[in-house]
Parts: C-alpha cells; sequence; structure tokens
C-alpha cells in the first residue's frame, strides 16, 4: 500500500471551499461524460447519518475506458474499467473510496481529506492518522501556481487554470503569484491522506505509484479551476448546489444510456 498526504492551500475559506468543491465537481463530471466508452455515471446522492457525521452520500460509477495506460488495459479484461465511487461528504471531513468490480480486494482507493480554515499547510496531523500510517506518510505540498502542468491529463487550459493570470471582479481576488499563499487572505488548506493498494504481482509498485501521480495532477488540476470559476460560484447557495447536482445527474445518466444503446446496436450489426 503506498500512502501520500497531500496539502493544498486555497485563497478561499472553508464556507466558500464548500460550495466551490461541489460546483467543480459537477463541472468535472460533465467534461469527463464525453464521447466514446468514458463517463460519470450517478446512481446515489442523498443525505446519510451514520451516527458519528452527517452529511452527503453519493455513488458513482466511473467509465474510465481508454484513460487507462495500455499495459494496464492489457492485462484488464473486457468491461473491467468501471470503478464504483463512494464518497461520504461530512463537510469539513471528507471519505471517498474507489473500487473495482473484477480486482475485488486486490484493488482500492481511499481519500480522507479534513478542510481547516484560516490554515496554511502547517499541521503535522490534520487527520489524527495512528502511528503506524505515519510512519508510511509521504507529504507533499501542492501550490497551484507552482506545481508543474499535468503530464496525466496533457493539456492546459490556460483560461481555466492559469491562477497566475485569473483575476476575480466579485471577490477582487488574484492573480496567484509569488508567495501568495503565505500572504492571501482569506485562506484555507485542504489535507487529502491518499491511500493506495494495488494487489497483482509484477504490476503492483509501478502501478500504485503510477495512480498516486494521477491523483497528484487531479488534485493540482482541480484546485486550479476551482479558483479560476470563483466568479461563477461565487454567491451561489446550498440549494443551488442541489439543483445542480440534480440536473447533472439527470444530464450524465443520460449520456450513458444513449451510449448503451449505441453500443448494444453496434454489436448487433
Amino acid at each position: 500500500m503506498l500512502t501520500t498526504e497531500f496539502r493544498i492551500t486555497n485563497n478561499v475559506s472553508n464556507a466558500e471551499y464548500q460550495i466551490a468543491q461541489l460546483f467543480n465537481v459537477i463541472e468535472m463530471s460533465k467534461a469527463e461524460s464525453g464521447s466514446g466508452d468514458e463517463g460519470v455515471e450517478i446512481l446515489k446522492n442523498e443525505p446519510y447519518d451514520d451516527g458519528v457525521h452527517q452529511g452527503q452520500y453519493t455513488l458513482k460509477m466511473y467509465h474510465l475506458g481508454s484513460r487507462l495506460p495500455s499495459w494496464l488495459t492489457a492485462v484488464l479484461p473486457a468491461g473491467s474499467t468501471t470503478c464504483k465511487e463512494e464518497a461520504w461528504n461530512a463537510f469539513p471531513y471528507c471519505k471517498t473510496v474507489i473500487t473495482n468490480e473484477y480486482m475485488d480486494k486486490s484493488f482500492s482507493v481511499t481519500i480522507e481529506t479534513m478542510h481547516v480554515d484560516n490554515d496554511r499547510g502547517k499541521l503535522e496531523n490534520a487527520l489524527n492518522l495512528p502511528p503506524e500510517k505515519l510512519k508510511d506518510r509521504k507529504v507533499v505540498k501542492i501550490d497551484v501556481a507552482k506545481d508543474a502542468k499535468s503530464y496525466y491529463l496533457q493539456t492546459f487550459n490556460a483560461e481555466k487554470e492559469d491562477v497566475t493570470l485569473y483575476r476575480s471582479e466579485k471577490a477582487q481576488r488574484g492573480p496567484l503569484q509569488g508567495d501568495w499563499a503565505a500572504t492571501c487572505d482569506p485562506v484555507m488548506t485542504c489535507y487529502k491522506v491518499v491511500s493506495i493498494e494495488f494487489v497483482w504481482w509484477g504490476l503492483q509498485t509501478k502501478t500504485e505509484e503510477y495512480m498516486m501521480a494521477v491523483e497528484r495532477d487531479l488534485f493540482t488540476k482541480f484546485h486550479r479551476e476551482l479558483f479560476c470559476s470563483l466568479d461563477k460560484w461565487h454567491g451561489l447557495t446550498m440549494d443551488d448546489i442541489r439543483r445542480l447536482e440534480t440536473e447533472a445527474k439527470e444530464e450524465l445518466n443520460l449520456k450513458i444510456q444513449i451510449r448503451k444503446a449505441q453500443q448494444a446496436m453496434k454489436a448487433k450489426k
């Protein structure tokens, strides 16, 4: 198992981040559901209460298709490139678990996040990890203004991602330049502990390292877009977000059903 704690500081408050995160998850899901064999299917989005936390539970199916590396798809059977994502969002604490039916207990990605207001990434154990996990944990700080462009996504949309140029008209923030994370106000930090397990002889180390690099890229891209979309989500309420989530669920699931129908038609020919 590979464990890394990512620390991402943002020029927003915790209250703003909660709205911004949900808004950008909706936008990301739409963008990921293009043509071909890829897309996001939202099966559940409902309140939960487990006796310890109260929040929103979501269940999604990610149809990864060609997004997986060729060396991995070569050993996976047809139809096994779909992953299940369960998320328990009890902000400021969130937990996400990603699994694959074919790999069963041999594969999992667990992401535990604590969002800390008025914080610049200095907490040594924000998620209260036990000693044995702290010993194996690697800490990586992500600076959305300085980190290298994503090798995994291979594209850099300057308009949507260049925080060094973006200026919010509504909030009068940005651009993020120089030592911005040490001086910006408001400020908060996301502490994300990612644990990846891929038990497959000959592929475990390579796959776990690859997937951790993917997570780093996704976190970097997501938080760049979160800041550069500030004028789009600033002022939205949680009621607005729930309405947008319902609309997105209907839209994405319709795309998936149309794609499945088209694939079925091709198979008959």
